[in-house]
């Protein structure tokens, strides 16, 4: 989808209690800045790597999101943003790629992974941008590999970057039209990752905002 949303990342994708630290940091930081200078609109992707949309026949080996500016990267590792890989929607269950993390290079947002069975795969983002607000969104392509690529197993756990996930090893190859087995269950709860950020950078927002104003009437000389 082109337009931002507030789509949802299950439950511990990317985000341990150092990357939160990180990321509660950053925006303490960013809401400062923007209440001492005039508010800037909101980063918005500009491209997506596959294409959304696009059928491709080759593993990508990586999955980017780029926006129209740059992104919070305080750590220089992307704590603040996560990447979700989750396919083919096919399968009774679909399984998790890659191993959770999500690493951030100026105005993009990017993950490793290796793709499984034929179908369609949706891509599942969220960041911050240097402003200080959450931004995410959701978007979708078609995996047709070609005979002879190698497929991954996918995991039916959602992948916690720094944790552990399931062999990804590609034990296959692919046939044209073939779908991996699905797993007998899959972490699919909704999470409230995307929330906490949100709900973080309005009470931020509105603390620091209440603060300056106090502080700004204090420091203006009396007149008479």
């Amino acid at each position: 989808m082109n337009n931002i949303q507030s789509g949802s990342i299950a439950r511990g994708a990317g985000f341990s209690l150092p990357a939160r630290v990180a990321l509660g940091g950053g925006l303490i930081v960013a809401a400062v800045g923007l209440f001492a200078a005039p508010a800037s609109a909101h980063n918005y992707p500009v491209g997506y790597a596959p294409a959304e949309n696009s059928v491709i026949t080759e593993q990508p080996g990586v999955f980017s999101v780029t926006t129209n500016d740059l992104l919070l990267n305080l750590d220089g590792a992307g704590a603040a943003s996560a990447m979700q890989i989750t396919g083919p929607k096919s399968a009774d269950e679909p399984l998790y790629y890659g191993d959770g993390c999500a690493t951030v290079s100026g105005a993009t947002v990017e993950k490793s992974a290796q793709l499984g069975g034929a179908g369609d795969y949706t891509v599942i983002w969220q960041s911050v941008s240097t402003d200080g607000h959450a931004i995410s969104g959701e978007y979708s392509f078609t995996w047709k590999p070609r005979e002879g690529q190698e497929l991954a197993t996918g995991s039916p756990v959602v992948p916690t970057c720094g944790g552990t996930v399931e062999d990804e090893t590609p034990p296959t190859t692919a046939a044209p039209g073939t779908v991996s087995p699905g797993a007998s269950a899959a972490s699919s709860g909704v999470l409230t990752d995307v929330a906490w950020i949100g709900g973080s950078l309005g009470m931020v927002l509105l603390a620091v905002g209440a603060t300056l104003f106090v502080l700004r009437r204090k420091s203006k000389p009396e007149t008479r």
